[in-house]
Order: structure tokens, then sequence, then C-alpha cells
């Protein structure tokens, strides 16, 4: 699940990320980030044949990822 932003970024603000770092970030494999970007979970923009994923993307992922198991 990905959270409305109530203001849309501005190119200049966005940080991006590739496919790697952002595995590297999640300690997840490549394959894995491509699944979240195919599926919608994760936004991804297409730069030629790969993908950039934008930071704050992944961290309000990984925000919301959290989940009390106790």
């Amino acid at each position: 699940m990905v959270a409305e932003r109530s203001e849309p970024l501005r190119p200049a603000q966005v940080q991006f990320l590739t496919v790697a770092e952002v595995a590297s970030m999640m300690r997840v494999s490549k394959m894995t980030v491509y699944r979240l970007v195919h599926s919608g979970e994760l936004p991804a923009a297409r730069v030629g044949r790969s993908f950039r994923v934008p930071q704050r993307a992944v961290e309000d992922y990984l925000r919301n990822a959290y989940f009390d198991a106790g």
C-alpha cells in the first residue's frame, strides 16, 4: 500500500534510486524490488530499459510495512 501525497513533488526535489540501491536498502533481492514495482506497490519511473525509484517512495513503503507482531 502506498501513501497518497497531498501536493505533488517537483522534479528537483525527487532523489531517485536504482533497483540495486533499493534492494540494498531493503535487504532484499533485485527481483523482489522488480516484483514490487510491477505489482504497483512501489512506484517507479522507467528510464530507458531500467527503473528509478523515488527515495521517498521507498521510505514510505518501509514505514507502512511495519506491523505489530505482539
